[in-house]
């Protein structure tokens, strides 16, 4: 697959310097990292603190770094760019985790299947044909050499989160060609040619296991499903096309690496949330979801994160903070790592950022 060079000397400079601001003081080696006590079931005060899609637009150090690469894929498979910008949240906001910087759709693109992503739009993918994927080989193994150039380069008390998407929302983009309002094609074909549709999710479920499992061998400590539509299906299509193919996913990972913890976020998942806390080690809860009730039903059996509405952090002030409270207050008593319930949006200010870090440092 080939992937630009450009700003190739740029790129090597950011192998060994930490560009715009600098690393905290590494910890002592073997400290136990807030986030993993958090995902072991551990209730940790204060809450572990990171934030979905907290590494991009809204940074102007990612803005600088952006326009040294000429596609956004470009940055996903130039390590030491992907490994820088994964970091610069880490420096500015001190975060309890770093998730690294790549994309749900780096796995139909290594299988064949054309990805580019149109400012304005989002991704755009080529036709879907089942026939001309291809096994992933070694195409995603740039973004392992960032998961292990990241992990370098992280303080000890934070943790890594290695991530892919789930099965079903890969597929609804391959399918659909992008994103839609209405998903039509993706629905037709799950509910219209289940049979085929069962065989498009099988080898997604291989190629997330190896994938994931990748990322943990080269350093993720952590791993997160992101399944950002199970919300367009209805229970019974939703435990077949999400829960499920989470269920495998999670019982390989754990054969082959028993001590890395799984986050699931069924986004749009409902009550049917408390059914994946079964099958992961944490729950990502929604922006819809009610912490009140979460902390009833999920945190007996796992951990729960969120789920602050991405967009009072661009409000900030006053609101924010007393939106922030009422989540810590709701899940205090179980295993919880503040977050946002969707991912940071573009046009969020830093500085609202670093008060709701510093927020949820100070709540008891």
């Amino acid at each position: 697959m080939p992937v630009s060079t450009a700003g190739s000397g740029y790129i090597e400079k950011t192998r060994i310097q930490n560009l715009f601001y600098p690393v905290k003081e590494v910890r002592p080696a073997g400290m136990v990292k807030p986030l993993l006590r958090a995902l072991a079931g551990e209730v940790v005060r204060p809450a572990p603190f990171w934030l979905m899609r907290q590494a991009g637009r809204y940074l102007p150090e990612y803005r600088k770094l952006r326009a040294s690469a000429d596609s956004f894929l470009d940055l996903c498979f130039t390590p030491a760019l992907a490994a820088e910008i994964t970091l610069q949240p880490v420096r500015r906001f001190d975060t309890d985790a770093a998730i690294l910087f790549s994309d749900i759709l780096t796995i139909p693109h290594a299988m064949g299947q054309e990805v580019r992503f149109v400012e304005g739009k989002g991704p755009v993918l080529g036709p879907f044909d089942p026939a001309a994927l291809r096994p992933v080989g070694d195409r995603l193994d740039a973004v392992y050499e960032a998961v292990s150039l990241t992990r370098a380069g992280l303080p000890g008390e934070t943790a890594l989160i290695g991530f892919a998407g789930a099965p079903w929302t890969v597929a609804a983009y391959m399918v659909e060609g992008g994103s839609s309002r209405d998903w039509l094609k993706v629905r037709q074909m799950a509910f219209g040619d289940p049979e085929g549709f069962a065989a498009l999710i099988d080898r997604l479920v291989d190629a997330t296991v190896d994938h994931l499992a990748a990322q943990a061998a080269a350093g993720a400590e952590a791993l997160q499903l992101f399944d950002s539509w199970a919300g367009l299906l209805p229970p019974t299509a939703m435990r077949r096309w999400c829960l499920e193919p989470a269920r495998r996913i999670a019982a390989a990972l754990k054969d082959r690496y028993p001590s890395v913890p799984l986050i699931l976020f069924p986004r749009g998942a409902g009550v049917l949330a408390a059914e994946f806390a079964e099958v992961g080690d944490c729950v990502g809860l929604d922006t819809s979801m009610d912490p009140a009730w979460a902390a009833q039903a999920i945190q007996a059996d796992a951990a729960v994160q969120g789920n602050l509405d991405p967009m009072l952090l661009v409000i900030g002030g006053d609101t924010m903070e007393q939106a922030a409270r009422e989540i810590l207050s709701a899940l205090c008593r179980g295993p919880h790592i503040f977050n946002l319930g969707h991912g940071v949006l573009p046009v969020t200010p830093p500085e609202h950022v670093t008060a709701l870090r510093r927020l949820v440092q100070e709540v008891p």
